[in-house]
């Protein structure tokens, strides 16, 4: 079937969502900070091949309405989606923030069959301990010059979006008031997550998850972010932190950045479908160049 876009109007806030369809068992998608459910029209009907799928906009982004972000409200805007759908103990997949989503639904949901959590361990702004192996001085510099460019981005995203920009922008993630085009989210939902310790930090979370989890971790720099210590340093304290996890949390790394979503959707669908199959750690594709990102399960 083509995809089927539809809102729930009978929540608390108004929620956007793209059935993606297929028959077998149910699987969400929770985009990243920023994102939408457009996110994942590449690996969407990859998925669906084996699972019946529906994607999210969650609150404040895309068509969702506008709400305050507290955790618990948008775990029950999940709830809200699995009940509209009627969807048997979805699995959770979750990029970035929708990762750290995945690892709080699990919690929640003890019985969830199973979650998968694409790079959305920890903020890249974080606590100088997470960056192992960086000189001091270097580390406080980098921390300073990554906060400076956050606190830059908050401040644009509650300035209207030059024209001259607006058609280069996902028209979904844009919204418009008073003739001027605006960024969603917002600098509120930015603000109220920014310092919050889960987005800080998932993995102690995780730890206390029971369901089978697979944990991908980029093992590329962000854009903008690339051909510094900063990064790698993060990546090795992410590493670090990852050891001795339960039994059921399995790790693999993937050869693209924190934007692995769009670069590699093939071998992720992959990744995916086979670690639902069977509750098992798959093994990670090699990068296979540029047709990568179009390869197929």
């Amino acid at each position: 079937m083509s995809p089927q876009d539809i809102t729930i109007t009978d929540h608390v806030v108004p929620l956007a969502a793209r059935d993606h369809g297929g028959d077998g068992p149910a699987v969400v998608l929770l985009h990243g900070l920023g994102g939408t459910l457009e996110a994942w029209d590449a690996l969407a009907p990859l998925l669906a091949r084996r699972h019946r799928v529906v994607a999210v906009d969650l609150r404040g982004h895309g068509l969702s309405g506008d709400a305050p972000w507290e955790w618990d409200a948008v775990l029950d805007d999940l709830d809200a989606v699995v009940e509209r759908f009627r969807l048997d103990r979805p699995a959770i997949v979750g990029h970035s923030l929708g990762g750290m989503l995945a690892v709080m639904w699990a919690r929640r949901h003890p019985g969830c069959p199973a979650i998968v959590n694409l790079d959305g361990l920890r903020s890249a702004e974080n606590d100088p301990g997470n960056y192992p192996g960086m000189a001091r001085d270097a580390l406080g510099t980098a921390l300073d010059r990554l906060k400076a460019t956050f606190d830059a981005q908050a401040a644009a995203m509650g300035l209207p979006v030059p024209a001259e920009q607006v058609p280069m922008l996902p028209r979904r993630a844009l919204t418009t008031r008073d003739g001027h085009s605006y960024l969603r989210p917002g600098p509120e939902i930015l603000a109220a997550l920014r310092y919050t310790p889960e987005f800080r930090d998932t993995i102690p979370l995780l730890r206390t998850v029971t369901c089978p989890a697979l944990v991908v971790l980029a093992d590329r720099d962000p854009a903008g972010m690339d051909g510094g210590e900063l990064m790698v340093a993060f990546r090795r304290g992410v590493r670090r932190d990852l050891r001795d996890l339960p039994g059921t949390v399995h790790v693999t790394e993937l050869a693209a950045s924190h934007n692995m979503v769009a670069e590699r959707p093939g071998d992720l669908a992959d990744l995916i479908v086979r670690f639902l199959a069977s509750g098992e750690k798959p093994q990670a594709e090699p990068a296979r160049g540029p047709a990568a990102a179009g390869s197929q399960v």
